[in-house]
């Protein structure tokens, strides 16, 4: 009788062993989720500040892939931030804030990101921590090619190659003439615009 309830007690433990490497086998044959490279870009985003625009001038090139994703929140046309990090879109230009066509360029970037994870793979930092990168809805879309489509931004081809020059909208660059001077240098074009926007 002894011998019948030790026989029965090993054949217990032998299957809940065989039953413990089961689940751990199972478990471990789970892919890993991809992981998130989270990345904090400079000193001025501790406090939260930033400069708004991104200094080309002063940019570095990343060596090593950086990629946020992540809700966007849209600053203007051409600027968004993603996890605290504020992000220019390469390759394009979209008119400021307080420019002609500026606040519809804001609006349709937001109606561009609204409700998606965007990805952004900086390629660039400037001196202030700021980022330059390529954008992406969940879908591939470029959200730069995307702007210029829409004739709301236009390719900046110092920094793009000429990337988006062919997706230009006809007369967008009479359109979007301040843009078009920054790129050009002609900065007086700026200035003569604010000396009319002050005398209003």
């Amino acid at each position: 009788m002894e011998l019948l309830i030790g026989v029965v007690v090993i054949a217990a433990i032998l299957l809940f062993l065989r039953s413990k490497k089961t689940e751990g086998s199972q478990t471990n044959s789970l892919p890993d989720p991809a992981p998130i490279r989270r990345t904090r870009t400079g000193p001025s985003q501790v406090h939260g500040t930033q400069t708004s625009r991104f200094d080309p001038s002063s940019a570095r090139h990343l060596l090593e892939e950086r990629i946020l994703t992540g809700a966007a929140y849209v600053v203007d046309g051409d600027t968004i931030r993603i996890q605290k990090t504020q992000v220019r879109l390469f390759g394009v230009d979209a008119p400021e804030l307080d420019h002609p066509y500026g606040v519809r360029a804001k609006r349709a970037l937001q109606r561009l990101c609204k409700g998606h994870v965007i990805r952004a793979e900086v390629t660039d930092l400037d001196s202030y921590g700021r980022t330059l990168a390529h954008c992406y809805l969940p879908d591939g879309r470029d959200l730069s090619a995307e702007m210029v489509k829409l004739g709301l931004a236009i390719d900046w081809p110092k920094f793009s190659g000429g990337k988006y020059g062919s997706l230009e909208v006809p007369e967008v660059r009479k359109k979007l003439f301040l843009a078009d001077a920054r790129q050009k240098g002609r900065m007086h074009v700026w200035e003569n615009f604010e000396k009319r926007k002050s005398k209003q």
